[in-house]
């Protein structure tokens, strides 16, 4: 791990003591905008924060006189302190400072204060109430007044629609650099973010979503910096390689959520009467097989015209089978690794069974009534599948995942 060197005035008791928040701005090579910005950040604090704060400026290996900048700047300011990495990385300088920070909440804002400041307080407040864990400054809300080319705001656009597609963000704005969390939750994950440059926001941001931690979104005002040092075409690579890489490790099960959701206090929801692991099972469960039902009945419909009821029930229910079972594999059971083609081998087993009823109650349909209307013959196929259901739950729980699960506890 690089080593985080404090280099600055002596210590005065606000930035000993634990304070209300710690704001880190991350540098390199910004000697000439340093000065200006932290005394413009101090004075707002000093005037307009209500809450107790420090500013720590994060050099990132400057080659310039930056590092000497902030040397003056803590030496003049109380509540304002510097500290020296000897490697680039915004995102390293974000690991380092939060993992070690004393203050109940820990924030960055970009140098060039292109957010106003005036977001700063709506930002840390619901962290400061415990209502949020993260706070994000978002430029993308329909309230927030943004400034900037068509070019960047087509790419961040464009990046936040990826996201949404690839990995299910629920966020609006990743790469916005004006964000907060409760120090409790940044100690909980950033040991998990590998990332150490621009990526870092995005991956810690998807961390706190998939581990049910609350996000706070602020929208604000914000003017483009047009001497920005962003190289926009590597970031771009870049990001696209974290969320690759992020997209394999959701995908894999190699994140460890269980545990991130239980250590933050967002395990699943406990039914009275039931057990916890059960109900959140069977909520998965009847998510995935509303699913199922409703492919099940669109792949029946199509297939009924060419290949009768009876032929159009069983390609219907085999083909949503196979998908049933490896979407309750991995979401509903948690079971990753091998036993792949057990499990679908007896998933079919209990596709059988499901063919069985499901038949069974057409042919007495059929027997019943000649010519039953297509409607009636679908209500009696939507109820005999609620049926199947009901057994594949049961099937799934006890005998095809059960061994796997027992074996997982252990």
């Amino acid at each position: 791990m690089t080593a985080l060197a404090e280099r600055s005035s002596p210590p005065t008791a606000a930035v000993d003591g634990i304070v209300d928040v710690e704001i880190v701005v991350p540098v390199y090579n910004e000697e000439r905008d340093l000065e200006p910005s932290i005394r413009r950040l101090h004075a707002y604090l000093a005037r307009d924060f209500p809450f107790e704060s420090i500013v720590t400026i994060a050099d990132n290996a400057s080659t310039d006189r930056t590092w000497s900048a902030a040397q003056r700047l803590a030496a003049e300011f109380d509540g304002v302190r510097a500290v020296h990495l000897d490697a680039k990385g915004r995102g390293r300088a974000l690991q380092q400072v939060w993992a070690s920070s004393q203050a109940r909440v820990v924030a960055y804002m970009d140098v060039d204060l292109s957010t106003d400041l005036a977001a700063l307080l709506p930002l840390v407040a619901p962290l400061m109430s415990g209502h949020s864990d993260v706070a994000i400054g978002s430029r993308l809300s329909r309230s927030s007044r943004v400034v900037r080319g068509p070019k960047r705001e087509l790419i961040s656009r464009s990046y936040n629609l990826l996201l949404r597609t690839t990995l299910r963000a629920g966020f609006s704005d990743a790469q916005c650099g004006f964000k907060a969390m409760r120090t409790e939750a940044a100690r909980v994950l950033l040991p998990h973010v590998r990332d150490t440059a621009w990526f870092f926001d995005t991956e810690l941001l998807v961390l706190a979503e998939r581990s049910g931690m609350r996000i706070a979104e602020v929208p604000v005002d914000w003017v483009d910096d047009p001497d920005s040092r962003v190289d926009i075409r590597a970031t771009a690579l870049a990001d696209l390689r974290g969320v690759a890489r992020l997209g394999r490790a959701l995908a894999r099960g190699d994140l460890p959520l269980r545990e991130l959701r239980t250590a933050v206090g967002r395990d699943e929801v406990a039914v009275p009467g039931v057990p916890r692991r059960l109900a959140g099972q069977a909520l998965r469960f009847a998510a995935i097989g509303v699913l199922s039902t409703l492919a099940y009945l669109l792949l029946f419909v199509v297939l009924r015209p060419s290949t009768g009821a009876q032929g159009a029930n069983l390609l219907a229910l085999l083909i949503t089978a196979v998908a049933n079972t490896t979407a309750n594999r991995r979401f509903t059971f948690g079971v990753r690794g091998g036993g792949v083609a057990r499990h679908q081998l007896q998933g079919l087993v209990v596709f059988g069974l499901g063919l069985a009823l499901t038949s069974g109650s057409l042919w007495l349909l059929g027997a019943t009534t000649p010519h039953p209307a297509r409607a009636l013959e679908v209500a009696v196929l939507v109820v005999a599948n609620l049926l199947a259901t009901l057994l594949r739950f049961v099937l799934f729980r006890q005998w095809v995942f059960g061994r796997r699960r027992m074996e997982t506890a252990k």
